[in-house]
């Protein structure tokens, strides 16, 4: 059990629940205190170690790394798998084309962003894939992963939510790490990238009532992954007793939108999700750490905790 849940996005599957506690820890204690609560700072992480409150990790990166789903491989999809990576993709570019700040990427994504009719696309599920991949990792988006590694990157993530969504013991395993600290003492889930869905979805099981904050968030992303959310339809889970929502202007990965007319409250409350302003969050709009150290990041962990 834990006072504050931490839930991992995209491409963490070499990672550990400790692993990324200690990325993660510091860049909360950072935000809080860029918000200038120095006590409640402290008390989360100081001089290299933990505080006194506790935070874990809801760790499910592992499950990309077993046999037949390798969060990275093409090649063992089926074609639902690969025309689910495909739409996604999609909307990834649809997102640059309107979002990215950097000029030379939103132009390269609204000409890229034009798909050819089915007819003019290559014939097979994984030839239908190129023309999406091949155009994200030609954005600047991706250059701080360096050459060879964007492909790797966007694979990866696409895959990794893909197999979110289509198979169920994945599902099941991920919503399971966030159920396991839950308890009495939980006052704040904070999850990121993918891990906003697999929280959301965990959080309609729990009655122990929370504030969510999402971070980098593609829930709001219709069809490929809104529609696909559970239970239908989409409501604010009862036990949060407030919803934030962080997006930073260039974070192709997240739903640029304001969620509340996506996330109505749960019949009989009056939560509704609240989307802030666009951070910026630099060369990597993607980062949590990035997200976690920012000055109104650290106001929503203090007013969460002090309820």
């Amino acid at each position: 059990m834990a006072t504050i849940v931490l839930v991992h996005g995209i491409a963490q599957e070499q990672a550990a629940a400790d692993t990324l506690e200690a990325q993660w820890l510091p860049g909360l204690a950072g935000g809080v205190r860029n918000h200038g609560d120095h006590e409640l700072a402290d008390r989360l992480w100081r001089n290299g170690v933990p505080g006194e409150i506790s935070a874990r990790m809801a760790f499910y990166g592992n499950q990309f790394l077993a046999k037949g789903a390798q969060g990275g491989a093409v090649g063992d999809l089926d074609e639902e798998q690969l025309e689910l990576m495909e739409q996604l993709a999609e909307l990834w570019l649809e997102n640059a084309a309107e979002h990215a700040s950097d000029q030379r990427d939103r132009l390269t994504a609204q000409r890229l962003a034009a798909v050819p009719p089915p007819d003019a696309r290559a014939q097979g599920a994984k030839a239908a894939l190129r023309p999406a991949l091949n155009a994200l990792v030609r954005l600047r988006w991706f250059a701080p992963f360096g050459i060879g590694l964007a492909e790797k990157f966007v694979v990866r993530a696409l895959s990794q939510v893909t197999r979110y969504f289509t198979d169920d013991a994945v599902r099941q395993y991920a919503q399971q790490q966030v159920l396991t600290h839950v308890g009495p003492d939980t006052k704040l889930v904070i999850a990121h990238s993918l891990g906003s869905v697999v929280a959301y979805e965990a959080l309609h099981h729990v009655d122990q009532e929370v504030t969510l904050l999402t971070m980098g968030s593609p829930l709001g992303l219709r069809t490929v992954i809104y529609d696909r959310l559970r239970p239908q339809p989409c409501t604010v889970p009862k036990a949060v007793a407030g919803w934030y929502n962080l997006v930073d202007r260039d974070d192709l990965v997240a739903a640029h939108l304001d969620l509340a007319p996506y996330f109505p409250p749960f019949p009989g409350a009056g939560v509704a999700p609240i989307t802030e302003e666009p951070l910026d969050n630099g060369a990597s709009p993607h980062d949590s750490t990035h997200y976690l150290t920012k000055a109104v990041t650290g106001g929503i962990v203090a007013k969460a905790l002090a309820s």
